[in-house]
């Protein structure tokens, strides 16, 4: 069975460090382990960087470190990836206020990932959001995408 590509946006980082969530912690890690065995082909984008960047020390530090340690290859976006988003937030599903969200899933989905690994289930890990995204991509003949937590992703 070959190595499936996944992304990861910024929200699987935190939860690296979330010890006011010991249980999304201790599944994040378990995650981490696998891509440490090199279960997965993974990547994040030039979008997680720049949140990252915005994150306050000694947190910065600290993700910018799990990204060096786990050698995550880097996706870039580009005009594509940003037309793509538009088009998910013109269907409104995403908000605008979280255009980021539709980036990281518009990087995925143009580089096709085949899973997005969120723990962002109020905007990204949900049905709707899913079916919808998917309905977009095959319209314009994008692969399809999964968005799925971490948990679901090494269950």
């Amino acid at each position: 069975m070959k190595k499936l590509k996944i992304y990861l946006d910024t929200s699987v980082l935190n939860f690296a460090y979330a010890e006011d969530v010991p249980d999304k912690m201790m599944v994040t890690k378990k995650f981490f382990r696998e891509i440490k065995r090199k279960t997965f082909h993974t990547f994040i984008s030039d979008v997680v960087i720049d949140e990252i960047n915005k994150t306050p020390e000694p947190k910065k530090t600290k993700l910018a470190n799990l990204i060096k340690k786990f050698n995550l290859g880097i996706l870039l976006l580009d005009q594509r990836c940003e037309k793509l988003a538009e088009r998910y937030l013109k269907h409104k599903l995403i908000p605008i206020k979280y255009r980021n969200d539709a980036f990281h899933i518009a990087i995925a989905t143009v580089n096709e990932v085949d899973v997005l690994v969120s723990w962002n289930l109020e905007h990204m890990v949900k049905l709707k959001t899913v079916k919808g995204v998917n309905l977009i991509n095959k319209e314009l003949g994008c692969k399809e995408i999964d968005i799925r937590t971490p948990e679901e992703v090494i269950l």
